[in-house]
């Protein structure tokens, strides 16, 4: 059996729910083993994202754990035996492990929503802005890599064009739009590519104004992920050392609410397209 080196965020997401499965059942992995007829060490890397599990041996467990959610069972179960490698394993080698799990989160979401109040969204930026924060982030890297991540930025956006394109909402600070990552040219262009973009069906942007009244949910930023099931949606956040994902069900939940308090507190799609025209009449 061949052990995978370094598990992919996907991977080890549906280890983490396995274990937590056979936690709420209140077994143990020999027990667990024993199920299976296979050794606990191979349970430990099952549930380590270590190696995979087939279908039979995943819905065997599920049964053993008692889990009667058949919508669930069958999300792990794709997530068992998916194996699609996507445009993002190009760079796996040359990027951070990071950016290609974020890829593959969101080509696997059920929907996006995106909350910012520095900068406009990644799936919104043009190929300027994003070279502009990357490479005012990190000016010591070549130019060759920083052209690599904005490439891989720009890729990204394929999920707003394929056929079965992933539905999107960002509510973005008026902030995020005034502040002038490049010139004030870069700046026209960045916003003129959120109002094209906010034409189409699937894609909705909010704005938040400076002088709305009562507005303290400024640390609320993120990337909320749907999953197939709620229990499999997934938060993305900026850490100090890089993003990191928040796939608790409880704190899920926390997000679902701040999401919605921020989206309230926002103009509405129409509002939010006119004020992004009279801030670009502005520079």
């Amino acid at each position: 059996m061949v052990l995978r080196p370094e598990p992919t965020a996907r991977q080890m997401r549906l280890a983490v729910e396995l274990r937590r499965l056979r936690d709420a059942a209140g077994l143990a992995a020999r027990e667990a083993a024993a199920l299976l007829g296979v050794s606990h060490v191979q349970i430990s890397h099952i549930e380590s994202g270590r190696t995979g599990v087939s279908e039979e041996r995943l819905r065997r467990l599920a049964a053993h754990y008692a889990c009667a959610d058949e919508r669930f069972i069958g999300a792990l179960v794709a997530m068992a035996t998916d194996r699609t490698r996507g445009w993002w394993e190009r760079y796996r080698g040359s990027l951070p492990a990071e950016f290609l799990d974020l890829a593959e989160l969101e080509h696997h979401a059920t929907y996006r929503w995106d909350v910012d109040f520095l900068h406009v969204p990644g799936l919104l930026q043009t190929e300027d802005y994003a070279r502009g924060l990357f490479t005012y982030v990190n000016p010591q890297f070549p130019a060759t890599e920083v052209e690599q991540w904005v490439a891989h930025r720009m890729m990204r956006k394929t999920i707003f064009e394929r056929p079965d394109a992933v539905p999107y909402e960002a509510v973005v600070h008026e902030a995020a739009l005034r502040i002038r990552v490049g010139d004030r040219a870069a700046v026209r262009v960045q916003l003129a590519r959120i109002l094209e973009l906010s034409e189409a069906a699937h894609i909705t942007v909010r704005v938040i104004p400076f002088d709305l009244d009562g507005f303290g949910g400024a640390g609320t930023a993120m990337v909320y992920a749907g999953g197939p099931v709620p229990k499999l949606d997934t938060v993305v956040r900026d850490g100090p050392h890089g993003i990191f994902f928040v796939e608790a069900e409880a704190q899920l939940g926390h997000f679902r609410t701040l999401f919605r308090k921020v989206r309230k507190a926002s103009l509405g799609a129409e509002r939010s397209r006119d004020f992004i025209h009279e801030l670009a009449k502005e520079l």
